[in-house]
C-alpha cells in the first residue's frame, strides 16, 4: 500500500508508463500495476531495481516495502499496537 503509492508517484515524476518499468523488473504489466495498486507485494529485489531506476532512495523504498510487510502481519490482531511496541524495544536493546 504505502510502497506502491510512492513507486506510483516516483514513476509519473520520472513520465514512465508502467510497460516500461514492467519491462525492466522482466514482470508483466499487470502484475506491475497490482504492485503500484496494492494487490500484489514487490519482491525486496524488486525494490531495489526500482530505486536504482527512479534514483530514488534505496532505504526510503526498502522500509516502506516492509512496513506493508509488517502491516500484512499484523492488520487484523487487536494486540498489533503492542506487539509493536515490544519489539521496538527489542531493537532498543
Amino acid at each position: 500500500m504505502y510502497l506502491g503509492r510512492k513507486i506510483k508517484q516516483l514513476r509519473e515524476e520520472k513520465k514512465l508508463l508502467q510497460r516500461q518499468l514492467s519491462a525492466e523488473l522482466e514482470i508483466d504489466t499487470p502484475m506491475y500495476s497490482k504492485i503500484e495498486r496494492g494487490e500484489r507485494k514487490a519482491k525486496r529485489e524488486q525494490v531495489i531495481k526500482m530505486a536504482k531506476l527512479f534514483q530514488a532512495d534505496e532505504k526510503e523504498l526498502l522500509t516502506l516495502w516492509l512496513a506493508g510487510q509488517v502491516l500484512e502481519v499484523v492488520k487484523d490482531e487487536s494486540e498489533a499496537l503492542n506487539a509493536l511496541e515490544t519489539v521496538k524495544q527489542f531493537f532498543k536493546d
